[in-house]
């Protein structure tokens, strides 16, 4: 009976969340005879094995919904406000006693009675009088009635944890003896061990894929959550909520719970507005709440938007002020983008009275810390008048990060992706040392970051010469950690390391590498700590470079002694193979990793095995390439002034330390390998004068949403969509995206996940 009970409480769980927005969702659409059948039978399951195990109360309560339930089903009662708020009541409390049933706790049963009650039509004290949820909730006529869920297998979490720890030994083993078997260069056993690899590979990305869960077990409670707080403050608001199917990491999951209830509820709180209010700036009495997530790379993207008034930075700056008077100077040089950014800062709030709901001055410094904590970042896109826009950029998966391999104090180590901004090599960058005693500052490109050494931290001699810096980023600030050498990047399992070594203070965990030699995962927030850094206010200066983000690229040295550059974002990681990868077939050469081949460019004169020893893994979703370099240099930002070139695989060229430097496109690099998608494409205008300029910038990620960029239409030809700056006095007729040269005028102009957003949005 124990067992029973057990997968009982279980199965309960997991779908009361559910249930609970499938109830919001028949609200809105009382005709949805689909919604209305899955609920009820919800409700009969719970009475059936309530009866089953003997548990009277949750019999008792469930059997009271489930009549009026079937009341509505057979047309004798329809469902108004106060029946679903009563069903609701009933759902929570059959949740509060199945938590006590697990707990072994004695729960209260006062007040059950009111409940059922409430259920013939008597309002019970404590319930909310909701308003007309056609008003509150839009339904999603699209979303699947709710339906139960697949048999599974339940497995503990630290079963989960073992087995992947196991994979991990595995692949070290697999490793170690890959070593030894290709010293002795025998080709019928490598056939063997690349069977082996790709076996030992599946079978990590399966175990990898046990502890994903698909994110509507986030976003489920989300229109109840938005029903009973619009109800509080007395607004209306339309949720919509899109990308459930995408997966995450359990653990990300409940790390991320906290922090999207507060956004969710900051958004009807603090920016969607009163109805009058609404009426008055000439929007809809309802406001619009859109939640949605989708996956980019190793990465996940969630986004909370509301059409509300947007942050109000004048005020929050002259509360500051107010607050904080030796801080009025530096308020006064923010840019808006730093201005909206404030709201972060602990103790602050908008609001100069708390609500029940939020303004009370903990909250969006801790949903940072909590965001940060996950190795990812949040980021604003203020409207003034429109409405707020926040961006939670999490990693894929806690357990597989995606690292840097460095070398550093005479060490191996590896850093987060996600902290990493830029690796800048000292002797050939705009970079400055300045010591003052045993500390010491670096100037890069005019910004000035404290510079961290390991081996100072380490106890180590400390070696005169800088080689590279890592730019990292910390909740407090950015800083410059000195490195030897960067050797690679790659998908690695964290795994805690022994507790002598994380009392250090400035590791996260340990790391395995593929060639089997375990390192130290370096904990950049810990490091900054023990440095004791303190990080400076920003300069008028820095704050106008910041203001405007330049489209970086990569600079390196080609296999044909030719310097190069391609814009950084199409390159996924860099990566060191040797010989035996690289295969000559169908008169083209093919790299073999990670159980799929890709192919190599061979328009710089790598013709051969031998003449591929890095590449560069380009990646534009879901095409790839491995493009062979001598040597990958550093990541700069790309010069104001670049001349459009059309040669070859060249887009344009740049002067990069009084140099003519080529700048590759990624698409004709793709193209010119057979990895262009087919089909007709739609054409995008690019208008005006500033239509050389996009043709230069955004030409590779207008192609890569799929479209064909054009500056002149030809006779008879008709754009579906165009681009124009904000500014453009003479804009063109049709469905323009207007772009900013600022954030908050249109679509930023260097915001290209914004854009191919708007891009696909238009197509649809």
């Amino acid at each position: 009976m124990d067992d029973l009970l057990q997968e009982f409480i279980a199965e309960t769980r997991e779908t009361l969340e559910a249930i609970s927005g499938e109830i919001i969702g028949w609200e809105a659409a009382p005709d949805d005879r689909a919604r209305l059948d899955a609920i009820f039978r919800f409700v009969h399951t719970i009475k059936g094995s309530c009866g089953f195990l003997d548990l009277p109360r949750l019999t008792r309560l469930s059997h009271a919904a489930e009549d009026a339930l079937s009341a509505v089903r057979d047309g004798r009662r329809a469902p108004d406000a106060r029946l679903v708020t009563a069903i609701l009541a009933i759902i929570d409390r059959i949740g509060e006693v199945v938590e006590a049933i697990d707990a072994g706790a004695a729960l209260d049963d006062s007040g059950e009675d009111m409940l059922i009650a409430a259920l013939d039509g008597a309002p019970p004290p404590g319930l909310i009088a909701i308003v007309d949820a056609a008003d509150v909730v839009a339904p999603d006529h699209n979303a699947p009635a709710f339906r139960a869920a697949k048999r599974t297998v339940r497995l503990s979490v630290d079963l989960l944890d073992d087995m992947m720890s196991g994979v991990s030994d595995m692949v070290l083993a697999r490793n170690q003896l890959a070593r030894g078997l290709r010293e002795q260069g025998d080709p019928r056993l490598e056939a063997m061990l690349e069977r082996l690899t790709m076996t030992v590979d599946n079978l990590r990305d399966t175990v990898t894929r046990t502890r994903m869960q698909r994110i509507e077990m986030l976003f489920a409670p989300l229109p109840r959550l938005v029903r009973d707080v619009a109800a509080v403050v007395g607004k209306q608001v339309s949720l919509t909520i899109e990308g459930g199917d995408v997966e995450l990491d359990r653990e990300m999951i409940e790390l991320l719970r906290d922090p999207l209830v507060h956004l969710v509820r900051n958004a009807i709180d603090h920016g969607i507005e009163t109805m009058e209010a609404r009426h008055a700036a000439g929007k809809p009495s309802a406001g619009v709440l859109k939640v949605s997530a989708r996956q980019a790379g190793n990465l996940i993207l969630i986004e909370i938007a509301d059409d509300g008034a947007g942050i109000d930075t004048d005020r929050l700056v002259a509360k500051i002020g107010r607050e904080q008077p030796h801080r009025q100077r530096q308020l006064a040089q923010l840019s808006d983008h730093d201005r909206a950014a404030l709201v972060f800062e602990p103790g602050l709030s908008s609001r100069d009275e708390a609500t029940s709901v939020s303004g009370r001055g903990v909250g969006m410094d801790v949903v940072k810390a909590n965001v940060e904590q996950t190795g990812g970042r949040i980021q604003l896109l203020n409207r003034p008048g429109q409405g707020l826009t926040v961006s939670l950029e999490v990693p894929l998966t806690l357990a597989i990060l995606n690292a840097v391999m460095v070398n550093a104090a005479g060490s191996r180590f590896a850093l987060s992706r996600q902290v990493v901004e830029e690796i800048v090599a000292v002797d050939q960058s705009q970079v400055r040392v300045d010591r003052f005693g045993s500390s010491a500052m670096v100037v890069v490109r005019g910004q000035r970051l404290p510079l961290v050494n390991l081996e100072r931290l380490l106890g180590r001699p400390e070696s005169e010469r800088l080689r590279l810096l890592a730019v990292v980023s910390v909740r407090a600030g950015r800083y410059a950690l000195a490195l030897d050498d960067v050797t690679d990047t790659q998908e690695l399992v964290v795994k805690p390391a022994a507790p002598a070594v994380m009392r250090v203070g400035i590791f996260a965990g340990q790391m395995l590498p593929d060639d089997g030699q375990p390192l130290l995962l370096l904990d950049v927030a810990g490091i900054a700590e023990r440095a004791g850094l303190s990080f400076e206010a920003v300069s008028e200066k820095a704050v106008e470079a910041t203001a405007v983000e330049p489209v970086r690229a990569l600079l390196f040295d080609d296999v044909d002694g030719v310097r190069r550059m391609i814009p950084a974002d199409a390159v996924d990681r860099i990566e060191r193979v040797g010989t035996t990868h690289v295969n000559l077939a169908a008169g083209t050469l093919w790299l073999t990793s990670d159980g799929r081949s890709v192919p190599v460019y061979d328009g710089a004169g790598a013709h051969r095995a031998e003449d591929v020893t890095t590449v560069l893994r380009l990646q534009l979703d879901d095409r790839e390439l491995a493009y062979p370099v001598r040597t990958a240099i550093e990541i700069v930002p790309l010069p104001d002034e670049l001349t459009p070139a059309d040669a070859g695989a060249a887009s344009g060229v740049a002067l990069v330390d009084g140099r003519p430097v080529e700048l590759l496109d990624p698409l004709r690099l793709l193209e010119a390998m057979g990895a262009a998608v087919g089909g007709e494409r739609p054409l995008c205008l690019l208008h005006g004068g500033e239509g050389p300029w996009m043709e230069v910038f955004l030409r590779p990620t207008i192609e890569a949403a799929g479209y064909r960029a054009v500056r002149q239409l030809a006779p008879g030809e008709q754009a579906r969509v165009a681009l124009a700056m904000a500014d453009d006095a003479d804009p063109p007729v049709g469905t323009v995206i207007r772009l900013g040269r600022a954030r908050g005028e249109g679509v930023y102009r260097y915001d290209r996940a914004a854009l191919v957003a708007a891009l696909q949005e238009m197509r649809a």
